[in-house]
């Protein structure tokens, strides 16, 4: 077997032994989870999550994860703990150790001291006889039969099961409450995922210009305006100022398609009566939606009837609709 080959095969059998670890996950949803679940929603403190080494990295990711989907949660480090972090830990705060062993000497001194302070203790554990499985108020099993490591020592697939054991706490947590797309977007306003929950349409059609012409404009004055506004349409307006209809490039080019004639054209003879609209107070997203269901590139913007501007799929594309 070449070097090149050797790389493949290695790589697959890591990916394959930790999915099998992941395979035994549901085994150890039992009323100990529930309980951990029902701990946690009737606790008026947070969530302090620690751990040492790679499950303190994990750790790290689960109070990221609990803290974006509304369970208020902190990692504190086992080591930094028994230094002096363990003021951290607050009254009626639930604290939740990952370990693979349970018998690490930070684990062996940090857990007397939470035990003595009052707090409940929840240990996501793959040794289950161990000090730390002993002394847990709630054990969750995160056992794994071996490492991914040949050697059976990096923590590999025993890393990945408290990971997803973290993923199942968290979403759990987040549909036991009811934790909607609005409260989502409350945590996330600054990446693409809030964007897409929050923006409204009156958010991005206020940077366009606002293309507009009237019933008795000739042709050229459309293509002008079209090609000024640079949104690929128009809206026709009345004299009153009521929209009447719209008009897109590819109406232009339906309609040079069907007449070599081109004087004395107007709008209203080129518009379409029926423009597809959108209110300025709905979320973005869904103006999207109607884009892509409809397979059209721009909505006119109407409130009370009156004509706004309009909104692009492209102004949907610069904050990440896709």
């Amino acid at each position: 077997m070449g070097k090149r080959e050797r790389i493949i095969q290695i790589a697959k059998e890591v990916i394959q032994k930790e999915s099998e670890s992941i395979k035994r996950l549901p085994e150890f949803i039992d009323n100990q989870f529930v309980d951990c679940i029902e701990l946690i929603l009737e606790s008026k403190g947070r969530v302090i999550i620690t751990g040492i080494g790679k499950s303190g990295i994990i750790a790290e990711k689960i109070v990221a994860t609990l803290n974006s989907t509304g369970t208020p949660a902190i990692f504190m480090h086992a080591a930094d703990a028994i230094h002096g972090d363990l003021g951290i830990v607050r009254k009626n705060d639930v604290v939740v150790c990952l370990s693979k062993s349970g018998n690490t000497p930070e684990i062996k001194v940090l857990v007397p001291f939470i035990k003595k302070m009052g707090n409940k203790l929840v240990a996501f554990i793959s040794n289950t006889d161990s000090f730390l499985a002993r002394q847990a108020d709630i054990v969750i099993k995160t056992t794994v039969e071996k490492e991914a490591c040949p050697h059976n020592l990096a923590p590999t697939s025993s890393t990945t099961a408290q990971l997803v054991m973290g993923d199942a706490l968290a979403v759990t947590l987040l549909d036991i409450k009811k934790f909607s797309d609005n409260d989502f977007a409350k945590y996330h306003p600054g990446g693409a995922l809030g964007r897409r929950l929050y923006l409204r349409v009156e958010d991005l059609y206020v940077l366009n210009d606002v293309p507009k012409v009237f019933t008795e404009d000739k042709l050229k004055d459309v293509i002008v305006e079209i090609s000024a506004k640079r949104l690929g349409a128009t809206a026709v307006l009345d004299e009153n100022n009521n929209l009447k209809g719209i008009i897109t490039d590819g109406d232009l080019r339906r309609m040079l398609e069907k007449t070599n004639t081109l004087d004395n054209i107007t709008a209203k003879e080129i518009m379409n009566i029926n423009p597809k609209t959108v209110s300025p107070e709905e979320y973005a997203i869904n103006a999207f939606e109607i884009m892509r269901k409809k397979n059209i590139t721009s909505l006119v913007v109407v409130k009370d009837q009156k004509y706004l501007g309009i909104i692009h799929l492209h102004d949907m594309l610069k904050e990440g609709f896709v």
